[in-house]
């Protein structure tokens, strides 16, 4: 049983330490219309994306895949 709750712990942990850096800079590059949402909306999502850290974290390094891809292609066409 303790195993189990260790788990879950160390889940939420890094669902907060992923979650918390997502909201305050990432969700409008995952989402622009998230660019005009509120800090309010922003504490909102914040649980959501703690439970869902995997996916958010793939989301962010997907994003940052992409920019860095667009950044290669217009350095190319110099």
């Amino acid at each position: 049983m303790l195993v189990v709750l260790d788990a879950i712990g160390l889940y939420l942990a890094l669902g907060v330490l992923i979650a918390v850096p997502f909201v305050a800079r990432w969700v409008h590059r995952v989402d622009p219309a998230a660019a005009q949402g509120s800090w309010g909306f922003r504490l909102l999502i914040l649980p959501g994306c703690a439970l869902l850290w995997p996916w958010v974290l793939k989301k962010m390094l997907q994003v940052r895949r992409d920019a860095q891809r667009a950044a290669m292609r217009a350095r190319r066409r110099k």
